[in-house]
């Protein structure tokens, strides 16, 4: 068995995730994205627009500055990418698809068709009908079919109309698309996936449980079954014994990590760099930090979203970005982008144990403002809840 301690497990992890080498100096283009795309494997999608979408920030994160429509563009005009169900909702490269049919098949007999079952037998051929509607005329919004029905309620109150498209998303009969403002519209995969990609092989559940599961691991570098299994939200009990096979064929390496009680396992091509020097913020929904059990024994850095906590119980804000620097999690900062005011406002900035505070400062500073400016914004503004707060207003300063 192999043994890593917890600063190569960590270093480890940063390089599989792409913060092993140093951000482009030149033009970011959609070349560069892509190539972000091919070693996350998937992107999750999150409709928070406090600072900016998620899907977003981990392009960020890993590259600094580029043009957003560039992802856009790669995400919803080229076909290289498609959204379901990957890390919740997820954009995934396009080659995945016949990955994911097994849970595609899986969901026409799930709990939800249920409903489905009861929305036919009071509205005979209407979801058929509303298949046919979007082969006909989509891409289509919920609210542009002939017959959407009325929304049952706030939020998430779907229209029968909106339940109906969801359920063919989720089964694979149609694939979905954003317009502008985050819109979700459906439209039939022939329309949207390449056709050399529809015409693929339909793996087994197995044989895609494997391929998810070696890609899980590539891309973590070394994980517990519950970090394999989480990045693409597979069944730990029916995923054990394809971990086994995998360990068994040499894919995947018994190693015990420094710290960790559970069995881990490292990628065979997986290897800690002597050193890692990244510089990022983080969106809560990037993939080195959303599962947060693992945030707590490779960072040491326990998190939890706010946004749901009332506001006079949030420890440290509505929208809090965790900061990497080096090869830890030094700090958090809660973040808003008054578009308005052309600001990008910090309510509050908190600093992690035992850190060097004036270096993560000036090192927050730089990072905040660099982001101001790729999202167009001219200032930076910091407000007085934290312990790191007014370091970063005095590194602001000088900038």
């Amino acid at each position: 068995m192999d043994h890593l301690s917890i600063g190569e497990a960590r270093r480890m992890a940063l390089a599989s995730q792409g913060f092993g080498q140093q951000r482009p100096t030149g033009k970011v283009g959609r070349r560069h994205l892509q190539k972000v795309v091919d070693r996350l494997q998937v992107i999750q999608l999150d409709s928070v627009n406090v600072a900016v979408r998620s899907h977003y920030m981990p392009f960020f994160s890993r590259l600094g500055p580029y043009p957003l429509a560039e992802l856009e563009t790669l995400a919803w005009a080229t076909h290289h990418l498609f959204e379901y169900w990957g890390h919740q909702a997820s954009l995934l490269p396009v080659e995945q698809h016949p990955l994911h049919r097994w849970k595609m098949a899986q969901h026409k007999h799930d709990r939800q068709s249920r409903w489905f079952d009861a929305l036919e037998k009071e509205h005979p051929g209407y979801i058929a009908s509303v298949l046919d509607e979007v082969r006909e005329r989509g891409p289509l919004a919920a609210g542009e079919l002939r017959d959407p029905g009325k929304k049952t309620g706030p939020w998430w109150g779907y229209s029968k109309g909106k339940q109906t498209l969801e359920y063919l998303f989720w089964t694979g009969q149609v694939t979905a698309n954003r317009r502008a403002g985050f819109e979700r519209v459906y439209d039939v995969p022939e329309r949207a996936i390449p056709p050399e990609v529809l015409a693929a092989p339909t793996p087994t559940e197995w044989e895609a449980r494997r391929a998810l599961l070696e890609l899980s691991a590539r891309v973590l570098g070394v994980g517990t079954v519950s970090d394999l299994t989480n990045y693409f939200m597979l069944n730990i009990p029916k995923t054990r014994p394809v971990v086994a096979e995998l360990v068994e064929d040499g894919v995947l390496v018994p190693t015990s990590v420094e710290g960790w009680k559970q069995p881990s396992y490292r990628h065979r091509d997986a290897r800690p760099p002597r050193k890692v020097h990244a510089t990022a913020l983080l969106t809560p929904f990037d993939n080195l930090v959303w599962f947060r059990d693992r945030d707590e024994r490779l960072f040491d850095f326990r998190y939890r979203i706010e946004i749901y906590t009332p506001a006079p119980q949030r420890v440290h804000g509505y929208y809090v970005l965790p900061f990497l620097h080096g090869e830890r999690i030094v700090a958090r900062v809660d973040v808003k982008a008054d578009r308005k005011a052309k600001t990008l406002v910090v309510p509050s900035a908190f600093a992690e144990r035992s850190v060097d505070m004036g270096e993560v400062a000036a090192a927050l500073a730089e990072e905040l403002m660099l982001m101001a400016r790729w999202l167009g914004l001219e200032r930076v503004t910091v407000g007085r809840k934290g312990d790191l707060s007014a370091r970063v207003r005095k590194a602001l300063s000088t900038l």
